[in-house]
Order: structure tokens, then C-alpha cells, then sequence
């Protein structure tokens, strides 16, 4: 058995997401599950947000590092996509760390059915979404893709700042 500097839970949950680095995967809520089983292995589980995620090989290479660093040897990382990754599995620490960093976080969308398909609207939204610099709710969609495949670029009408916002999904 390793006897390890820090707890494997608390090791991977302080790894940062590669592409939103003001949060932690335990933040976006892509990190699911940590086992330590007898023998000292660890094994990671993470649903990334989406199938064709290109951080993910990032993902994995960070929490391998993380756990290697905190003193386990063996470490697995799985990869689950069932249930689907949901903007509503953000913690609200991370809905803060967003906002404060000048992202626009998304709206809770609730409860789905189980087993059916995940629905993913291309139009723009017909609702309005708060700025995150000054907090007016008068802005528009300029761009329905960011950086990311999970963000949308708006502008504020109020203070003309641009931000993001990571789309409900």
C-alpha cells in the first residue's frame, strides 16, 4: 500500500481545467469518481463535456502528474459518457469563479430524461444573459461559438465590454 502525501480525492480535484483555468474539473464537474483500491491504484473517472473534448488527453496527463506527485504510483484515468455531462453539474464555486473571472456562467436547466438524447440547440437563445462585468442584462450574442466549443461570445450594450458565456447544455 502507498502511503501518499495527500488524499488521491483531494489530489485530483485540485487539478485546473486546460481550458477554462479558473476552474478545477471538479469545478466544471467533469470529474466523477476516485477509488484507491488495495494494491495503491488509483482510478480516476471523468466525463468530459462533450465526445469530441480536445482538452481531454490534457485532462488525463494532469491528473496522472497530480496523483504521481502526491505520492501514488499507478494511476488510471477513465473516461465515462453516460450519463452525459451537463452544464448543471458546475458547481456553484465555479459559477462564482466564472463570473469573477469575466465568464458569463449558464443557467440551470434541470432534471432530463433518462436514456434519451441530449439536446443541442445552434440558434441563438432568445433569453438574456447578465453581464459579468457591470450586471446588465442587456447584451447580445455576437458569436454562437467561442474559444471553446462550450462558450459564446457576447457583448454588453451597457459598458460595451465583450465576455463570454458558457452555453446551457
Amino acid at each position: 500500500m502507498v502511503t501518499a502525501l495527500v488524499d488521491a480525492r483531494t489530489a485530483a480535484e485540485q487539478v485546473v481545467d486546460p481550458e477554462m483555468p479558473m476552474l478545477t474539473l471538479a469545478d466544471l464537474g467533469v470529474l466523477r469518481g476516485v477509488e484507491t483500491g488495495d494494491d495503491g491504484t488509483v482510478v480516476v473517472t471523468l466525463t468530459p463535456t462533450y465526445s469530441g473534448c480536445p482538452a481531454l488527453d490534457e485532462m488525463r496527463h494532469d491528473l496522472r502528474r497530480a496523483l504521481t506527485e502526491a505520492g501514488y504510483a499507478k494511476v488510471v484515468v477513465r473516461t465515462t459518457f453516460s450519463p452525459p455531462w451537463s452544464t448543471d453539474w458546475i458547481s456553484d464555486e465555479g459559477r462564482h469563479k466564472l463570473a469573477a473571472a469575466g465568464v458569463a456562467p449558464p443557467d440551470r436547466i434541470g432534471p432530463r430524461a433518462a436514456g434519451g438524447p441530449v439536446p443541442l440547440t445552434l440558434v441563438a437563445p432568445s433569453r438574456t444573459v447578465a453581464c459579468p462585468q457591470c450586471g446588465a442584462r442587456d447584451t447580445d450574442e455576437t458569436s454562437r461559438f467561442g474559444p471553446t466549443a462550450c462558450t459564446a461570445l457576447r457583448r454588453c450594450r451597457s459598458c460595451g465590454e465583450p465576455f463570454e458565456h458558457v452555453k446551457e447544455i
